[in-house]
């Protein structure tokens, strides 16, 4: 008799066949979620903006970093005057201490006896009195003395400990800082891309370094002065040097001759003019008289924004020179180009 068997069925291969479906499903999904998070398409305006934020970011850091860095140093000399004042009062010590030796060692050599007993073999009785009272002044002054060195030695030792926890806070401060200043780098370097996908022209304009420009800028940088007189002779002279480093570039932590930042140009142009200008701007703000916007006179440093990361130097007629970011030349601006924040008059 035969035996009927059902043919046998060709089997798919399931687990083959999930895989597959399963990558393209997670293909389809990281496709869909790719086009989802794609960079849109941005209008000039919107990468202008983008790119001012990242570039007001990073001169904000800087301006922290210098003062920092300022602070640093100031603290590193601190520490070195202390350290020398420490190994002088150390060696005046030892010399003391020396001094002292010498005397308990004689002392020592005489103390085997007893004070009646020496006194009794005296041959001068007065002498010996006279002497051992000039002997135990002398110990108590010397006595004093070193506690008072002690005394000093500790409290420079104190002072020390001070000086280093402090530099070594600033340091890390640096350390922070150069840590943002990286992370704005980067951020810099995503609005270039940015940037690139404009027309050239387009990022001239941004730029503002198409042809020209920095003999307009001078230009209307001697307009401005001719229109409006410096106050005084210092005013003057920081005026000339500022319009001197027209079309220079803005370089990160330079104060010329060659590149500045914001408050490196308001700082070299003072120092020219015989004035010494704090390092940053925060601190610049307060150096000399606060003056109202109604009373801005040529020579006046002009502050923006509200955390005053950013410094001009007004030369009348509603403008000012300044190094305005990374990229950009020294250069003339409208002083309405940026929130106004205030203004000092250096002394």
């Amino acid at each position: 008799m035969a035996t009927h068997r059902r043919p046998r069925s060709k089997h798919r291969p399931y687990g083959r066949t999930a895989a597959t479906l399963a990558l393209a499903g997670a293909a389809t999904a990281t496709g869909l979620e790719g086009a989802a998070h794609a960079d849109p398409q941005l209008s000039t305006a919107q990468v202008k903006a983008k790119v001012d934020k990242l570039y007001h970011e990073a001169e904000a850091a800087t301006e922290k970093y210098n003062g920092a860095k300022e602070k640093a140093a100031d603290a590193s000399a601190a520490l070195d005057a202390l350290r020398d004042e420490a190994a002088r009062r150390t060696q005046q010590l030892n010399v003391s201490r020396n001094a002292l030796g010498s005397i308990a060692t004689a002392q020592y050599r005489a103390g085997g006896l007893d004070p009646a007993v020496q006194l009794a073999l005296s041959s001068d009785p007065d002498e010996y009195l006279r002497g051992s009272a000039l002997a135990e002044r002398a110990g108590f002054q010397q006595a004093q003395a070193v506690s008072r060195m002690r005394a000093q030695l500790g409290e420079l030792g104190r002072l020390r400990t001070k000086a280093d926890g402090k530099l070594d806070e600033l340091k890390s401060r640096q350390a922070e800082l150069a840590t943002h200043k990286s992370t704005v780098k980067g951020k810099l370097a995503d609005a270039e891309k940015l940037l690139a996908r404009l027309t050239a022209a387009e990022r001239a304009r941004y730029a503002g370094t198409g042809p020209g420009d920095a003999r307009a800028d001078r230009a209307e940088s001697r307009g401005a002065a001719t229109a409006v007189q410096a106050p005084n002779s210092r005013a003057a002279a920081a005026i000339a040097y500022a319009r001197g480093a027209l079309g220079k570039p803005y370089v990160w932590g330079a104060t010329g001759p060659n590149g500045f930042d914001c408050s490196g140009l308001t700082q070299a142009a003072w120092r020219a003019a015989g004035v010494a200008l704090p390092r940053t701007t925060y601190t610049q703000i307060n150096a000399g008289q606060r003056v109202s916007r109604s009373q801005l006179a040529p020579g006046d440093l002009v502050f923006f924004y509200s955390g005053i990361s950013h410094v001009g130097l007004y030369v009348g007629g509603g403008q000012m020179i300044h190094a305005p970011r990374p990229g950009a030349d020294v250069r003339m601006a409208p002083i309405d180009q940026m929130p106004f924040a205030g203004a000092a008059r250096p002394a």
